[in-house]
């Protein structure tokens, strides 16, 4: 995805009223706090959700009680994170992503742990910073420019599918993006758009953008919830802009939600936008209750919990025997190509594109 998120599409099924669980039950017998705790709790950004009956097997397989803390953009949420580290909000955390795997690790915000489950990704169950097992891959996905079709349609533009078309004044003042230093796909984004330009190229792409009236916002359920013209779960009746940072998953949760189904998502995904993410949860150290965060990383690596999420955080699973449902396969937007960066280079340059991009954009 977080902020994907998975996909952070999971805010819209929200805003269109429907149900994904977020576990908050404590346990009356013992809190979050002590080795003998029946309270296990999830530090996420604001997207994490799956389905009663799973989470409540869960609870009732390990014995714990799952207790979840929603942080906002996962960009958000790593800063809080390391700004308590050693003494967590919780025992798991769950929504970094590739993009800020780094600044994780090198903060040392994780106690090594395999979960019992990582041997059956269909990826490579260690990252290719992290050498210790810290963290555990749990679903991929894609960042990409959406567009509001029928936006289009009534205008009779074509919509855009590169970087190269968002400069075009045809799209002037119409795209919305998050700020890559508060938020995961607004970073993703950036990234993206690094390695299509170039190290020394994507600057003057970025002055095009902000001449052409990007907007910029904090996070993805402002980007997507308010300022976004497609989303049909808007808490802003009409956003007002049809292109937006998002996923190449969220057009599902605008097709599954409706009632009746669409013979085809009325959001669109801008395929030459878009940039591979990947998200790992791993257990937080100085954890009150490792154990129940041990219990909950083999939990997230299960097929089980892998089976629901597609419907839930509108994220790809990882694990090698699941299938993402017909549902989201029918209504999903298949990415051939999506860029990537290697690791190493994202940990090197990260904080001095944003930095950059500040200077450029916002300031």
């Amino acid at each position: 995805m977080s902020t994907t998120k998975k996909v952070t599409a999971a805010a819209v099924a929200a805003g269109l009223g429907i149900v994904t669980l977020s576990a908050c039950a404590e346990s009356s017998s013992g809190d979050s706090h002590g080795s003998g705790s029946k309270t296990v709790t999830l530090v996420s950004h604001s997207s994490f959700a799956a389905s009663e009956k799973v989470l409540e097997e869960f609870e009732a397989e390990s014995g714990y009680k799952l207790k979840v803390l929603e942080d906002g953009d996962a960009g958000v949420a790593v800063n809080k994170a390391i700004l308590t580290k050693g003494n967590p909000q919780g025992d798991v955390f769950f929504g970094i992503d590739n993009t800020l795997l780094s600044r994780g690790l090198d903060n040392d915000l994780f106690e090594v742990y395999e979960a019992h489950g990582a041997d059956s990704v269909l990826l490579a169950k260690r990252p290719l910073l992290d050498k210790k097992d810290r963290v555990t891959l749990v679903d991929t996905g894609e960042i990409c420019v959406n567009y509001d079709k029928k936006y289009f349609a009534d205008k009779d533009i074509t919509p855009p599918e590169t970087f190269a078309d968002l400069v075009k004044p045809e799209y002037k003042n119409l795209l919305v993006v998050e700020n890559p230093a508060t938020s995961s796909p607004g970073l993703g984004f950036l990234i993206g758009t690094v390695a299509q330009e170039g190290n020394v190229e994507w600057p003057d792409y970025w002055k095009k953008l902000k001449d052409n009236g990007v907007k910029v916002v904090d996070g993805w359920d402002q980007a997507y919830n308010e300022e976004f013209s497609g989303s049909a779960g808007g808490k802003k009746a009409g956003g007002d802009r049809p292109l937006v940072v998002s996923y190449a998953s969220s057009p599902p949760v605008e097709a599954i939600y409706s009632d009746p189904k669409p013979a085809e998502a009325p959001t669109g995904v801008a395929k030459g936008t878009c940039f591979q993410q990947a998200e790992y949860a791993g257990l937080l150290a100085g954890a009150k209750n490792p154990e129940g965060g041990k219990a909950l990383l083999d939990f997230l690596s299960e097929k089980r919990f892998q089976e629901d999420m597609p419907l839930n955080m509108f994220v790809d699973p990882v694990h090698k025997d699941v299938k993402p449902p017909a549902d989201f396969a029918k209504y999903a937007v298949k990415v051939d190509a999506p860029l990537t960066m290697d690791p190493q280079r994202i940990a090197d340059n990260r904080d001095q594109w944003v930095k950059q991009w500040t200077s450029l954009v916002v300031k």
